[in-house]
C-alpha cells in the first residue's frame, strides 16, 4: 500500500500539462490587460503595410469590447 502512495506521489505525467495551461493563462491574462495597445499596435502596422487610412476608424477596441458585453453579461 505504501508503495503505491509513494509512487503517487512522484509521478509526474501530469505536470507538462498543467505547466502549459498555467502559461496560457498568463498570456491570455496580459493580452487582456495590454489589449488596447495590441488593437494599436497591430492597426499601425496594418495601416503601414496597405496604406489605407479606413482600417483605424473599422477597428474600435472600444466598441468590440462594449459588443462582447453586451452579449455576455
Amino acid at each position: 500500500m505504501s508503495n503505491v502512495f509513494m509512487r503517487f506521489i512522484k509521478e509526474e505525467d501530469g505536470l507538462g500539462t498543467v505547466e502549459i495551461v498555467i502559461i496560457i493563462a498568463i498570456l491570455v491574462g496580459i493580452a487582456l490587460i495590454f489589449r488596447h495597445s495590441i488593437v494599436k499596435f497591430v492597426t499601425r502596422i496594418i495601416n503601414q503595410v496597405f496604406g489605407n487610412e479606413n482600417i483605424n476608424n473599422q477597428i474600435d477596441s472600444q466598441s468590440i469590447l462594449d459588443s462582447y458585453n453586451s452579449q455576455n453579461p
